[in-house]
């Protein structure tokens, strides 16, 4: 009994230090990159804020309402993902609080890239007109309205889920890890949320596309500059692209319902972590790549920004190291 029971313990014992192994391997490769995206985001925000001309100008405001959703809504995703890890279970309010902040911040990104695809496109097809349409006023109801129609998507959302029977359970404590998935209580919520995020994606979608069309029509005339019409349209390929790495978010879930159905739970849980690098992590991390580092303006302060936090790092270091053999130097001398 003793010789069967020896080798049982050894192998559960090695398959908890496995797991234990892979859970800080996760934590690490997730956390990291999180980090670092965090800490550039924030700079460009600060970059964005600390200047005139990007306070004046109506594309670096849009830009700096796209850039606070995504931050924001990687902070949260990434909170929820550790907690998925740890296997660290919520109650449905704290649950329902995460969720909904994270699917407000996710709303709002297709929104500014439809604004920001209609100021590009009337900054060529209307030059004339532009400064009159594109105001900042108008700009910041633009935001405003983005953030209204979140806010009111949201507040749909939480009646629908007052629907269910709480009452009927035991505790409000949560048996499964909280999710934007496992907070779509009922039927109803389902098709709701399939519905509006269809009619957004496909909305957006269209104006993008629309624009983009106006810009190649608006290039073959004479009185448009080809080279400004290049750029313009390349930026509205990009706002194409963030736009699709958004979707890409929307099917995380059906995804993921999917493969529970057809795979065992350890290669689940590994799928699980793997599709959400790809597919939550990586999108959001590329916001600042895309419309940060490839501005003209905004690279050169950002670097420089960059360039100053590493250097002060590297005189700290130098300064350490000098004082030490300083040190060391009057040792010899006593």
């Amino acid at each position: 009994m003793s010789f069967v029971s020896q080798p049982r313990s050894n192998i559960s014992i090695e398959f908890d230090d496995v797991g234990l192994l892979e859970r800080m391997t996760t934590f690490a490769l997730s956390t990291i990159p999180t980090c670092v995206f965090l800490f550039i985001n924030g700079t460009i925000l600060f970059t964005l804020r600390s200047k005139s001309v990007f306070r004046d100008t109506c594309r670096y405001i849009l830009l700096f309402n796209l850039l606070i959703a995504d931050t924001a809504q990687l902070a949260v995703c990434q909170v929820l993902f550790l907690l998925s890890v740890c296997r660290i279970t919520l109650t449905y309010p704290v649950c329902g609080m995460l969720t909904v902040f994270a699917n407000i911040t996710n709303v709002i990104s297709p929104l500014t890239l439809m604004v920001m695809s209609l100021e590009r496109c009337v900054a060529v097809c209307l030059p004339l007109r532009h400064a009159m349409i594109v105001t900042i006023r108008n700009t910041r109801l633009a935001i405003i309205a983005a953030w209204t129609s979140s806010s009111l998507h949201n507040i749909f959302r939480v009646i629908l889920l007052l629907d269910f029977p709480f009452e009927d359970l035991d505790s409000l404590q949560m048996r499964d890890l909280c999710s934007e998935l496992t907070m779509l209580l009922g039927s109803r919520s389902k098709m709701y949320d399939n519905a509006f995020t269809g009619f957004l994606f496909v909305s957006a979608a269209i104006v993008i596309i629309s624009s983009y069309v106006g810009v190649i029509i608006a290039a073959r005339s004479a009185s448009t500059g080809k080279a400004s019409a290049l750029k313009v349209r390349n930026t509205l390929v990009l706002h194409l692209v963030q736009l699709c790495l958004s979707l890409s978010s929307t099917i995380y879930n059906p995804m993921l319902i999917a493969l529970i159905k057809i795979v065992q739970t350890v290669v689940f849980l590994r799928l699980h972590k793997f599709l959400y690098v790809l597919i939550i992590l990586f999108p959001k991390c590329l916001s600042s790549l895309i419309y940060g580092l490839r501005d003209q303006t905004i690279r050169p302060i950002l670097l420089s920004l960059l360039g100053c936090h590493l250097k002060h790092k590297a005189v700290a270091v130098s300064c350490s190291k000098f004082s030490f053999c300083q040190g060391l130097h009057n040792c010899e001398k006593n």
